[in-house]
């Protein structure tokens, strides 16, 4: 199974190139013998490019999200150490 075309196969052969990428997966195209492009299934071009979901969605998804929770946190001072040279 072979998922790199030339060009100008890729050009004439379109249709087939785009059956493949769905029934196969990602299909790579080259222009002058190097990668150039690739032609894959749109549902995994959506998953590679969505929205990632960031720390504070995270957050926001929590269950105690609104809630009242109070949380205190320890305000004192850190413990001093000594140093010897």
């Amino acid at each position: 199974m072979n998922n790199v075309w030339q060009l100008q196969d890729a050009k004439s052969k379109f249709s087939e190139l785009v059956d493949r990428a769905i029934a196969q997966g990602t299909q790579i195209v080259t222009r002058r013998g190097k990668n150039a492009v690739v032609v894959m299934p749109f549902d995994e071009y959506k998953r590679l490019t969505g929205k990632r979901e960031g720390f504070s969605d995270f957050l926001l998804a929590s269950p105690f999200a609104g809630s009242e929770i109070q949380i205190d946190r320890d305000k004192s001072l850190p413990r001093s150490i000594e140093i010897e040279p």
